[in-house]
């Protein structure tokens, strides 16, 4: 006997909200805004849903902050019952978007990740120098990325590959949005000075821009830029290329091949997304002499990491212990057994342990964990 396959709910039910809530409660439950709406969640759930129905929904007001590491970044973070909004429009538009991706695209999309763009760097340097051959790589981003990506030529793409009207409106709803029109800035306000003015939506072209930090911007920057990867792939023919987020790669034989592609990636980009690449990368490099890229040192037979990220691990840890270990009185320690605490704890060492060098880390646990108990 042949199963039917189940049935989605309907985009705007209240169990297809509801199952969409508990995802996005997973990782934001402590948070002010998710215990508001948690504490009175079957009514504003409902609400919610009518508003959907209704084509009367409107985004609230978004929370900015600047965080300083890696780098100085404004993160515009959407309201709590927002994200719930976020999650319903790209469960869909992922079952649409994601088989028409090409494989080698890895920033937000599941199964993938920086660790597997890693690899796959290797695995490409090791086919290009397998036989002895010289290989080259070029490494390039895009200037400015999330503020310049255009809205009107970003809906297009939606538009092309969705035929249901709610979908397009939800999508249009939330790409036309600007929260900086409604946006409260918090956190240390030192870092919003520092930061510089192009890299601000406050400060983003008419008619562009996307805030960084929402799960549906992270979504719509690899729609907009699969144009980019399909043309790369099909149009340039370029075998050995892999993309996370802005920050692509491309390999092989040739020098002077990598430099064309160069130069037909900027003409691409600017007569069709209406992008320009970040200038600082000009020349096609030799392989051997490393990829610095997503936190490593990539070489043909070996890979280093980052002094940063044996640094972010070092302070991660720190903070780890100022919260498990709080000392009470002279040469008295509590432990504390916070299980969500531990958990988190439990997450940031498995995911160390994927992209670390494993005596890097082991060294410097036997180290600190000696500390410790010192």
């Amino acid at each position: 006997m042949k199963l039917m396959p189940k049935s989605q709910p309907g985009l705007f039910s209240l169990l297809n909200l509801y199952q969409q809530y508990l995802t996005c409660r997973r990782n934001k439950r402590n948070t002010l805004n998710a215990l508001s709406f948690e504490f009175n969640a079957e009514r504003e759930l409902g609400a919610l849903a009518l508003e959907l129905h209704h084509k009367s929904y409107q985004p609230r007001r978004s929370i900015a902050f600047v965080v300083a590491k890696p780098k100085l970044r404004e993160i515009v973070a959407a309201d709590f019952r927002d994200r719930i909004v976020h999650h319903v429009l790209i469960e869909r538009l992922e079952a649409i978007f994601e088989p028409k991706f090409i494989y080698d695209s890895y920033a937000c999309r599941k199964n993938k990740g920086t660790h597997k763009a890693v690899v796959r760097v290797e695995q490409f340097i090791r086919k290009l120098t397998a036989n002895g051959e010289r290989g080259y790589f070029l490494q390039l981003d895009i200037h400015n990325f999330f503020m310049n990506i255009d809205k009107n030529i970003l809906i297009g793409l939606i538009d092309k590959q969705i035929r249901d009207s709610k979908l397009r409106w939800l999508a249009r709803t939330i790409i036309l949005l600007k929260p900086q029109d409604n946006m409260l800035q918090k956190g240390d306000w030192r870092l919003f000075a520092k930061l510089p003015e192009h890299k601000s939506l406050l400060n983003a072209p008419e008619g562009k821009g996307l805030p960084i930090g929402n799960l549906t911007s992270q979504f719509f920057a690899n729609v907009y830029l699969d144009q980019l990867d399909q043309f790369v792939k099909h149009t340039l023919k370029c075998r050995y290329y892999v993309r996370y987020c802005d920050d692509f790669i491309l390999l092989d034989n040739s020098k002077e091949r990598l430099l064309e592609f160069k130069s037909q990636i900027e003409t691409f980009l600017a007569e069709r997304l209406l992008l320009k690449l970040n200038p600082r990368y000009n020349v096609a490099l030799p392989l051997s002499s490393g990829i610095d890229y997503l936190g490593y040192i990539i070489h043909p037979h070996y890979r280093l990491v980052r002094k940063r990220v044996i640094d972010n691990l070092r302070n991660k840890l720190n903070d780890f212990s100022s919260k498990l270990y709080v000392q009470t009185a002279k040469d008295v320690i509590q432990i504390n057994y916070d299980y969500p605490l531990l958990a988190s704890l439990h997450a940031t060492l498995a995911s160390i342990w994927d992209i670390c060098n494993m005596r890097i880390v082991i060294v410097y646990l036997r180290v600190y964990l000696s500390a410790l108990a010192g």
